[in-house]
This record gives C-alpha cells, sequence and structure tokens, in this order.
C-alpha cells in the first residue's frame, strides 16, 4: 500500500524545515518583553516586564536610556558594564499613563540585578535539541576525515598523484571563488540594492545593530601568505585536532598515508585496515546520527525564525534578494556547467544526490557539521571513490567558500551605495583578491563571513561599521551561502575524480 511506504529522510527533512519555520513564526520572540534576574536575602528573582516604554540604566552620577525598540542594546549595555559595577546599576521602567505622560508613580525599579534577558518562548527552549545534532555531526567530521585521508593517500601511493590531485583541487577552488565574487559584484552593481535604502532607514538600522559592530570588528581576520603556509604544518597533532584546524588535519592525514606506502607490507596492511574500519564505522554513524535530523532541524530552524523573525527582511529586501539571485546563478549557472562539461555528469543526478548534505548545510550553517553527510553524498549517491572525497571535501570545508565569497562581494557594494560611494575598478578587483585570500584557512563555522567582511571593507576604505546595515539578516543569509559553500565541494570531488578516471558507475553518471 502506498501509504505504508517509508517517507525518505530527505523529505522527513524539508517537512521539519517547513513546520519549524511555522513554529518559529508561532512562538517568536516578544521583542518587549525582558527578564531581570536581581539577588535579594531570599535568592535570585526573576520578573518579567512587558509593555514598557523607556527604560534608564543609573550608576552613579551617569544614566542611560533606552526605548522599547532597544531591546538587544539594553541587554548587551548591561553585559558589557564591569563585574564590580553590574551590583551597583539601579534599572527603571517607565509605562506610559493614560494622559500619554511619564510619571514616576509607574515606574518598576530594580537594583542588585544580576543579568537581564530576552524572554525566551518553546521554540528558543528547544533549541539544545538542534545544537547536539549539530555537535553529533561536528564530533564526527575530525575522525571521519583523518580515517579516510589515511587510506585515500595510502591508496594514491605515489606521491606525485596526491601533488596532481591537489594542484586540480586548489586550481578548481580558487577559479570558482574569483567566479562567485565576480557574480557578487556585477549582481550588485545592476541591481544596486544601496541605492534603494534611505539614510533615515540606513541610520535606523544601523543604531539597532550598532552594538555589536565593535565586536565582529575586533575578530577582524589578517590575511598573510607566509603566516598561512607555516600554519599549515601542525606543531602538535593532537591539538590540531582538538581545535579542528582542518588544513593541519589534513596535511597531517595525507603525510601519514603517504608514509604507510614506505614501509614494511605486513605493517602498513594493518594499519590501513584500521583506518579503513574507522572509516566505514563513521559513516555507519553518520547514518544513526541523520535518524535524528527532522528533529534537529526542526529545533534549529524554529529557534531561527523565532529570534531573528521576518521584520527586517523586508528592510533590506533588495540586499537579500541581490545575493540570493547570485547564489542560485552560481548554484545553477556555474556548478550546472562544471558538472556537465568537466564532470560528465547529469545535473540533474548530481544535485539529487546532494539533497540530504544541501539540508543540512542550510539547517546547521556550518560547513564542518555537514562535512560527514557531504562524505556519503558525495560517496553513495554521486560515485565519487573515497580516495577522492577523503581529500577534496575536507580541503575543500576550509579553504572553498563561493557562497561566502559571494556574498562578500554584494555586501561590500551594497555598503558602499548606502554610504555614497563609487567603487572604482581598482576596488573591486581589490574585493576579488581580498576576498579570495580571505575565504582560504578561513574556519568553516557560522558567522565568520561577516568577519572576513570588516577585513574586505577596510582593504577599500569603506567604512567598517557598515556592517551593522547587514548584521540582521546574516544569519539567514549564512544559511544560504553554505549550501552553496558544501555543493561546490562536491562538484569538485566529482570533477577531480572523473579527471583521474576515478569516477564508479560511469555508465549511469555520463550524459
Amino acid at each position: 500500500m502506498f501509504f505504508k511506504k517509508p517517507i525518505p529522510i530527505h523529505t522527513k527533512i524539508i517537512i521539519a524545515l517547513i513546520l519549524g519555520a511555522i513554529f518559529g513564526v508561532i512562538f517568536s520572540v516578544d521583542t518587549h518583553k525582558l527578564k531581570i534576574i536581581t539577588r535579594t536575602d531570599k535568592g535570585e528573582v526573576k520578573s518579567i516586564v512587558e509593555r514598557w516604554e523607556k527604560a534608564e540604566f543609573i550608576l552613579h552620577d551617569s544614566k542611560k536610556e533606552f526605548t522599547s525598540d532597544d531591546q538587544s542594546k539594553k541587554i548587551k549595555f548591561f553585559r558589557d558594564l564591569p563585574k564590580s559595577e553590574k551590583s551597583n546599576v539601579v534599572l527603571i521602567f517607565y509605562k506610559k499613563s493614560s494622559n500619554n505622560q511619564f510619571r514616576e508613580t509607574q515606574l518598576i525599579k530594580f537594583e542588585n540585578i544580576i543579568d537581564v534577558q530576552k524572554v525566551k518562548t518553546i521554540a528558543i527552549e528547544i533549541k539544545p535539541i538542534g545544537t547536539i545534532f549539530v555537535r553529533l555531526l561536528s564530533f564526527l567530521a575530525i575522525p571521519l576525515v583523518i580515517a579516510s585521508l589515511i587510506v585515500g593517500s595510502a591508496s594514491l601511493g605515489d606521491i606525485r598523484k596526491v601533488g596532481r590531485i591537489g594542484g586540480k583541487t586548489l586550481g578548481y577552488y580558487i577559479i570558482t571563488t574569483s567566479l562567485a565574487i565576480t557574480i557578487g559584484l556585477i549582481s550588485a552593481n545592476l541591481i544596486k540594492p544601496g541605492e534603494k535604502i534611505s539614510a533615515d532607514i540606513r541610520d535606523r538600522i544601523a543604531s539597532e545593530y550598532q552594538a555589536d559592530v565593535s565586536e565582529k570588528i575586533q575578530q577582524e581576520l589578517g590575511v598573510d601568505v607566509i603566516d598561512f603556509l607555516v600554519n599549515i604544518v601542525p606543531t602538535n597533532p593532537i591539538n590540531a585536532m582538538a581545535n579542528g584546524n582542518m588544513l593541519q588535519i589534513v596535511f597531517f592525514a595525507v603525510i601519514f598515508g603517504l608514509t604507510l606506502t614506505m614501509i614494511d607490507n605486513s605493517k602498513s596492511e594493518s594499519v590501513i585496515r584500521f583506518f579503513d574500519g574507522v572509516s566505514d564505522t563513521m559513516i555507519k554513524m553518520v547514518d544513526l546520527v541523520m535518524k535524528i535530523a527532522p528533529y534537529g532541524v526542526f529545533a534549529l530552524i524554529s529557534a531561527t525564525v523565532a529570534e531573528f523573525g521576518f521584520g527586517i527582511l523586508s528592510t533590506l529586501l533588495w540586499y537579500i534578494v541581490t545575493v540570493l539571485i547570485g547564489l542560485l546563478i552560481h548554484l545553477l549557472g556555474v556548478y550546472s556547467f562544471a558538472v556537465r562539461f568537466l564532470g560528465k555528469m547529469n545535473p540533474l543526478k548530481f544535485f539529487k544526490g546532494m539533497r540530504d548534505a544541501q539540508i543540512i548545510a542550510f539547517s546547521t550553517s556550518s560547513s564542518a557539521a555537514t562535512l560527514p553527510v557531504n562524505f556519503e553524498c558525495t560517496e553513495r549517491n554521486l560515485g565519487v571513490p573515497k580516495q577522492i572525497t577523503s581529500f577534496v571535501l575536507p580541503l575543500g570545508a576550509t579553504i572553498n567558500m563561493d557562497g561566502t565569497a559571494l556574498y562578500q562581494g554584494v555586501a561590500s557594494v551594497f555598503i558602499a551605495q548606502v554610504y555614497g560611494f563609487n567603487l572604482d575598478i581598482t576596488q573591486q578587483l581589490t574585493i576579488v583578491l581580498t576576498a579570495t585570500l580571505a575565504s582560504i584557512g578561513t574556519a568553516p563555522v557560522p558567522g565568520v563571513g561577516i568577519i572576513m567582511l570588516v577585513m574586505i571593507l577596510k582593504a577599500i576604505h569603506i567604512p567598517a561599521e557598515g556592517i551593522a546595515l547587514i548584521l540582521g539578516v546574516d544569519r539567514i543569509l549564512d544559511m544560504c551561502r553554505t549550501v552553496v559553500n558544501i555543493t561546490g565541494d562536491a562538484t569538485a570531488a566529482v570533477i577531480v575524480a572523473r579527471s583521474e578516471g576515478l569516477m564508479k558507475n560511469d555508465e549511469k553518471n555520463e550524459v
């Protein structure tokens, strides 16, 4: 019977994603509610304050005022206070009286404050379920990469072959990253999203997110090619594994695997069999973790929608549309062309095989967390052998960020347009170069793109404070660009495997 047919896991995940978004909308965070935790003689007391119009922090002789729309700024102001000063702060909330005048008789006053928090809804409370899911995927990534890469390098045997595959992979990644940035720049120059933002809206958005800007600017990344090359070599491989430094892990595993081919077969074969068993075990664990993927996706999406909402989307609609158009062109245009003519594979087969990894990437916003699922999709569905995926995918998760690079191009031009700057060809070429270098060696974790953007803005002499304009939608766009990032890695794996004559099921792949 039809209704007894098992529902495919990717269908379950899509359903969970849609339901999670709806759940997040229903149980969204009320930005006009605050939880105040204070210390009394009887212990901690938690109070909920709502329907207030103005709040004042009073510390000694100074006073800081906030309106009811400044929820995030008020929370950050308190948390940034020195620990010794927090106990001396007095927080007063004012409500409007019937004649719309503020009266002290209607104030709510708090002393001995421990913390100021948003009031969490059930959509936020279930986020730990999603966090556990991401952690399960993340803890599988490192042992899977090490085991697969050691076995793959040992099976390649010839160091010249490893160098050839590495050269092809790196060359492909640099080309597609440059293409992605160029597509982003062209899209932003044609659509001109920054010119559709008025000065009033610009100032309001900048004011809302200015509290987070200084933190992001302090985290600015630097680009030093020599340091980058030196840091590929780990001083302690165990420490590299603990810190999730993927480039150092790849370096160690490749050297280890190649060295295995140089010792006696009676010794090396047992080591290779061991790591081959570890790799198969990790893949099986991925299968088990994916069984709870719908629950993790539901929790992650509902929490994201509940916390960030859709209100900011209408204000930055043209910016969002520009980024999404660029991502779609790169995803469906560049990758389809590369898969069809370089990988000799039907693009429809490719994208169908990548569904699970793309949905997980969208939900987690993390290339690293998606890596185990990307391994599974690329090997099982696309027919790429382990000896290629074990090298290409971990490297791609670290240095290939096409979606993030494209977003850098759009965001840079958008911010320049908002502030009235006209970027010349030299500045736009600087964006291409800087964004390409910045994507190499950057940690494959959520939110790193906004830190990379600070460096790019400084390189073209645009105020870095402009990132405040896009912080409100960065999390949502991060989900979209991560899909492009991991799809680019899989595309490279298909193309490199094809060029080496190692693709499995060739008769099914060719068109």
